[in-house]
């Protein structure tokens, strides 16, 4: 009997404006409450950043959706997830039949990270009708934001909660566990050189806006949504990923962290056969006709916005647009209907799952120096959670 598992797999996908979607809840859908909140998150992230990890944080936040993705996928029945990247952590909505398999890769991949890239995981999970009981609401829809990617979008402020409780419950402690086979981190790649905006005058910004009222945010998202489409204009002329500015980084350090982050040990022949693959990569790009359709497409795969309960976005402009959007953020919060964190940076990093070069791949992107942890330092300051 399926039950519920297939709840997020049946959900329509919906097209249009983001703003006007979101001001329509009739099309969002309760999260079932026997489905679970999986977390996987970096401790200390902006002490990691601060000390120079910040590529670090990020493939282990990268790593963690590849790992349970991988898992699932082999299953007898493959139910789809939703995901959120935070470029410190990621958070999955887990089906019941699912909820044992997620929450055992996610404890080998705490292990992995631990030993291969010397950060501490906090992981656990939280069941959906242990967060409705408290008042939060966690309800979902999907959103069709390019021809190519699909994206869950989670209204209310129970996802944020189940967060928040996860991570403070974690006791750090050493796994006794050995995983009976190693972290299946398949198609990680992270050869991106930093990716500089498409105009030479332009930044990058890395945005957080919450709204902690569950009614109100419809109305409040809606409306930021739309200003920001005022000032930056559409998905496609403010996507932070230029293709012409997308250059592989073949250098051996860049290829190390890889090989860390993915299979935890130096392999002489793995770094050698990367290499050889990154240099012959700027060939492969310019001059087969894959390789440019890949290219083409990993604007459309990029993961750049993210809304769970939080807008979290990753945009390109000018200096005056970006001040005429804390212009008006900083209205909006005075008059009590938001708070945000902001970071202004000068480039994106992007780490990428790729399966196959034709279409199933996806790209995480952030901003350089913290990124969306910075942006969240300035948020949790705000709310005082620091």
């Amino acid at each position: 009997m399926k039950g519920t598992n297939d709840f997020y797999e049946q959900l329509p996908k919906h097209s249009g404006s983001l703003h006007k979607i979101i001001s329509k809840t009739d099309v969002f859908k309760a999260v079932p409450n026997d489905w679970y909140v999986v977390v996987a998150d970096v401790q200390d992230s902006t002490l990691a950043v601060a000390n120079g990890f910040h590529n670090e944080v990020n493939l282990a936040a990268t790593g963690s959706i590849i790992a349970v993705l991988n898992a699932i996928k082999n299953q007898p029945k493959t139910y789809k997830i939703a995901y959120f990247f935070g470029g410190d952590g990621a958070t999955f909505l887990v089906p019941p039949e699912l909820i044992e398999r997620v929450s055992s890769i996610i404890e080998d991949y705490r292990t992995h990270v631990s030993e291969n890239l010397f950060l501490n995981l906090r992981v656990g999970h939280m069941k959906i009708s242990d967060v409705v009981i408290t008042g939060h609401t966690i309800t979902i829809a999907k959103h069709r934001l390019t021809e190519y990617l699909t994206i869950p979008i989670i209204l209310g402020t129970g996802l944020k909660y189940a967060e928040q409780v996860i991570k403070d419950s974690f006791v750090l402690e050493k796994s006794n566990k050995i995983p009976s086979i190693p972290v299946n981190l398949m198609g990680m790649e992270c050869r991106w050189d930093e990716i500089k905006p498409s105009e030479d005058i332009n930044k990058i910004v890395c945005l957080l806006v919450s709204c902690d009222d569950d009614d109100a945010q419809p109305a409040v998202y809606s409306d930021v949504l739309m200003k920001i489409q005022e000032i930056f204009g559409t998905m496609d002329e403010r996507q932070p990923i230029s293709r012409t500015k997308l250059k592989l980084d073949a250098s051996v350090s860049k290829l190390r962290k890889e090989m860390s982050a993915r299979i935890g040990k130096f392999k002489l022949g793995y770094l050698l056969k990367n290499l050889f693959y990154t240099y012959l990569g700027s060939f492969y790009f310019n001059y087969f006709e894959e390789g440019k359709l890949y290219l083409d497409k990993i604007s459309l795969l990029s993961d750049t916005l993210m809304i769970d309960g939080t807008i979290n976005t990753v945009l390109e402009g000018s200096t005056s647009k970006i001040k005429a959007l804390q212009e008006y953020l900083d209205t909006v919060e005075y008059e009590g209907k938001l708070i945000y964190g902001i970071h202004v940076t000068y480039a994106s990093v992007m780490s990428c799952y790729v399966q196959d070069r034709k279409d199933k791949h996806i790209h995480f992107v952030d901003g350089t120096e913290g990124g969306y942890t910075s942006a969240a330092l300035m948020l949790k300051e705000k709310k005082g959670l620091l």
